[in-house]
């Protein structure tokens, strides 16, 4: 408000005066404005802010004194361990109404993440009004997943704060990794394609491109994985118990629209118009995260969303007429749209609701990016120029005929240039190319849920097959392969036809998967649009997490080598620490890293899973989530094979065996049977293997329930040797491949996703490649049903222990064993087990050379540079989005 002052002329202080903005007019005014003793018209703030031409005549409407007052008393980035321990202390004792005495770990760490949190939301600030006023085309990451992992250490290292919060929490009383630890991981992801997007809103942040990324606010996450008797056992993950880092904006909500039908008419002119009407509201409520980026003040922002009723959370008639549990059920219902990651589809409702999921997500999504597009006063012509949405993988597929809906029957666009629009401003990113992995919604599911959007699918479908008949005439059998609608019972939508169709880019995520999506899935559509509009940008992954973070003092010791941090923003200097591959004391401080994060992982594996295991074993690490391609199935039975090798020798010959630790680690989905078996499987051999006095430390099997983020920056360290053994030409890329070369440890793997560009990078020499390449698979599946198909003896014998009860009541694993011998091993675990087999006893032999295999870790690291993530964001920026960064402004004095 502005200060109060008397209404004669003469008592009514003089004006300052003012210089004429060139940009927004200024009017001097000599009276008083409306009421008595206010001397400017009030300022109405909004809660969605303005657009850049208005947010400067908004500046200049604000009397100068308040200006000066807010300017005065804005806040400040603590920069001393002073004035952190400062924010930390008034946060404890007024946030969390804590004091000196009852302050714990749990409360250190609220305080903590509180004063972090204040110190990123100026820079979130400064970096939305920056954007808003320079107004760039923004990039929009739609993923249904972000595994963004805790987020305190990751903000405090970029921000450079690591030392300051060290040195200030120990004046405090506690230690650093104690108060870390105290965080649960964001519940927002489940496997690789969750954790490329955290890597790359990370980037996105640190090279200063002006990004947002959208998902939905999982309130219960995927699961918590427990394991009861050797079974996965889901529980809700309640991580959003206390969650500092996100922001509610329950001023920003969008209605969003389920079931009801559609209306046309013709208005005055003859047009068309569609009305959708009638159905379901369910609100969709904001929640930001901020994304810092490293080594800059550019701060990004996340943005969740959560499902609430429409009208409330309690209907007090219904209450009052004695319907209790009917009172809340319009809520209950609303709310399990963003309740659970991957609600299990076996059922029909389950179908709906991941459905729903991608819908409501969607839509609040292009609602929000519309608005904002809109708040520019540009054409509409000028969208696909400030906007560019990325779908991560088809769940987001959704929104191409979402936007073809508001521009068609909400901003009254005619259909060619709609969709011209919406295509220049879609891009997709495929990361599968099995056909049972793309996404297919029944038509009758669609049309009940969605009537409006199945009949703009049909339209798109019928003009897309229009084209392609003009361009084709002689090839109808194409239509039925390349329509949308899949002509089977039920008639289904191909999601990822859609995708192609709807975006002006799509891209695969390693070389040989982006060759695979041009020659088999997409091949039709090759010929369609031409090669040029298929791309390939291999993934990356961030060394701020994957290395500073995860592994320090590698980092550190890399630090020392190459005169600073600096390859963290370029990862190609790593390059140089090769020329250090002899130098003894680095040689000497390596292995010892090495060795104490083994250390580390061992003594985790005692206090959580009771298992002892002794870090001069050698490591052998196979964590990600559990499913047949990936074949978790294929390393257990190997161990097994190992076990009952082991059994059949001498004492004095097991004095020979490498000892030998095999981690495994990852979530099976809820309704997957096949892929829990394999979980109960590795840990029913863990139970025979481990307590058999026979074998002791030669032979350790430990499953780390629960894995996350936080648990992969303890694993990927320690690793010796990791397991990236998909069968060939069904990973798309992987990136755990990468974290585990990048924290010194080797590969086995097959030539699938990006094994193939690793082994181009470190050398044939550090890594080691098995089994059968994919242009033989389709040769080999069908061989097992019309050949003659032989079981490799080794593996029968595998197969003949589980039968047999040796792992107890060999029933649970029929289905698995029988998918093999009897049902054509689709996954050709059969064909390469002898391969994998020989290439362990490769390992082994290497392994005994402690100096070889040193060389070759540190090779391998040193030759890892092309795996950044921020490679990938370059990548995308100049090929697909065509966007800039936005560099923040330097500050004062800098």
């Amino acid at each position: 408000m502005a200060t109060s002052t008397t209404s004669t002329e003469s008592s009514r202080p003089s004006l300052r005066e003012r210089k004429p903005s060139t940009s927004s007019p200024i009017s001097d005014f000599t009276t008083a404005v409306g009421p008595a003793g206010m001397t400017r018209p009030k300022h109405k703030r909004t809660v969605t802010g303005f657009g850049p031409g208005e947010i400067k005549s908004v500046e200049a409407s604000v009397p100068e004194s308040q200006r000066e007052a807010w300017r005065k008393f804005s806040a400040k980035e603590f920069k001393t361990t002073e004035e952190f321990e400062a924010e930390v202390v008034r946060h404890i004792e007024t946030t969390l109404a804590r004091s000196l005495f009852n302050c714990d770990e749990a409360a250190a760490y609220a305080g903590t993440a509180l004063a972090l949190r204040d110190r990123l939301i100026i820079e979130w600030n400064r970096t939305q009004q920056q954007q808003t006023f320079a107004d760039p085309k923004r990039v929009y990451y739609l993923s249904l997943e972000f595994l963004m992992g805790r987020a305190l250490d990751n903000a405090i290292l970029n921000v450079g704060m690591k030392d300051v919060a060290e040195k200030g929490l120990a004046e405090l009383g506690f230690r650093m990794e104690d108060v870390i630890s105290q965080e649960r991981d964001a519940a927002l992801g489940n496997g690789g394609l969750g954790r490329l997007a955290a890597c790359f809103l990370d980037s996105l942040a640190t090279l200063n491109y002006p990004a947002w990324g959208y998902a939905l606010r999982y309130r219960y996450g995927i699961f918590r994985q427990e394991i009861v008797d050797g079974y996965q056992v889901e529980v809700p993950d309640y991580w959003l118990d206390f969650n500092p880092w996100e922001f509610p904006r329950h001023d920003v909500t969008v209605d969003i629209q389920f079931y009801g039908s559609v209306r046309k008419y013709r208005d005055d002119s003859g047009k068309q118009i569609s009305v959708w009407e009638n159905g379901e509201i369910v609100k969709a409520v904001a929640y930001d995260a901020p994304i810092p980026g490293y080594g800059t003040r550019t701060t990004n922002n996340l943005r969740l969303w959560s499902s609430k009723a429409s009208h409330g959370e309690f209907d007090f008639t219904k209450f009052n007429a004695g319907e209790y549990e009917a009172s809340v059920a319009d809520q209950q219902r609303a709310e399990t749209i963003s309740a659970v990651l991957y609600p299990n589809d076996s059922l029909d409702r389950g179908k709906e609701l991941r459905l729903k999921q991608q819908y409501f997500w969607c839509a609040a999504s292009l609602f929000d990016i519309v608005r904002r597009f809109k708040k520019s006063k540009k054409a509409w012509k000028e969208f696909p120029n400030q906007v560019a949405i990325q779908l991560n993988d088809t769940h987001p597929t959704l929104a191409i005929p979402e936007l073809m809906r508001i521009l068609l029957d909400l901003e009254g666009l005619e259909w060619d240039e709609a969709w011209q629009i919406t295509q220049m401003t879609f891009g997709y990113t495929n990361h599968t190319v099995m056909p049972e992995a793309l996404e297919k919604w029944s038509v009758p599911l669609v049309q009940h849920l969605l009537p409006r959007h199945l009949q703009l699918i049909y339209d798109i479908n019928f003009q897309f097959l229009q084209f392609v008949e003009r361009s084709f005439p002689k090839e109808r059998e194409m239509l039925g392969r390349v329509s949308i609608i899949e002509e089977s019972e039920p008639k289904r939508v191909r999601m990822a036809y859609l995708a192609v169709i709807g975006s002006h880019k799509v891209n695969g995520v390693a070389e040989l998967h982006s060759d695979l999506v041009r020659t088999t899935i997409f091949k039709d559509f090759v010929r369609i649009y031409g090669p040029d509009k298929f791309t390939n940008v291999t993934n990356g992954i961030t060394p701020r997490r994957w290395l500073h973070q995860a592994n320090p003092r590698l980092s550190a010791l890399i630090a020392s080598k190459l005169g600073g941090h600096e390859f963290l923003r370029d990862l190609n200097l790593l390059h140089k620490i090769e020329a250090y591959v002899d130098d003894k004391e680095f040689r000497k401080e390596f292995q010892a890293i090495k060795f104490a994060n083994k250390k580390r992982l061992a003594d985790y594996t005692k206090e959580v899973q009771g298992i002892t295991v002794d870090p001069h074993s050698l490591f052998d690490i196979q964590v990600k989530r559990i499913h047949e391609y990936k074949r978790q199935q294929l390393n257990i039975f190997g161990v097994i094979h190992r076990y009952l090798e082991l059994k059949e020798m001498s004492p004095e010959d097991r004095k020979k065996v490498q000892p030998r630790v095999s981690f495994f680690g990852g979530k099976a989905a809820p309704g997957y049977w096949m892929a829990k078996m394999v979980i109960h499987l590795i840990n029913q051999v863990g139970k025979v293997v481990n307590n058999d006095k026979d074998i002791g430390d030669l032979l350790k099997v430990v499953f780390l329930e629960d894995y996350n983020v936080s648990k992969a920056e303890i694993i990927t360290p320690a690793s010796d040797i990791s397991e990236h053994i998909s069968t060939a030409g069904t990973e798309a890329s992987g990136t755990s491949n990468m974290k585990f070369v990048l924290n010194g440890g080797l590969i086995i793997g097959t030539c699938d996703g990006a094994n193939i560009e690793i082994t181009r990078e470190v050398g044939e020499d550090n890594i080691f490649l098995f089994g059968n390449l994919s242009e033989d698979v389709d040769d080999l599946r069908h061989h097992h049903f019309y050949g003659d198909f032989q079981l490799d003896p080794s593996l029968k014998r595998v197969f003949d222990t589980i039968r047999s009860g040796t792992f107890g009541d060999s029933g649970p694993f029929t289905g698995l064993v029988d998918s093999i011998v009897d049902h054509g091993d689709y996954y050709l675990v059969s064909d390469d087990f002898k391969s994998y087999i020989d290439t362990q006893k490769l390992i082994d032999e290497a392994y005994k050379d402690q100096d070889a295999w040193l060389t070759k870790t540190i090779t391998a690291v040193s030759r890892m540079g092309f795996f950044s993530s921020d490679r990938c964001i370059d990548e995308y920026a100049e090929m697909i989005w065509n966007v800039e960064p936005l560099p923040p402004p330097k500050e004062n004095g800098a």
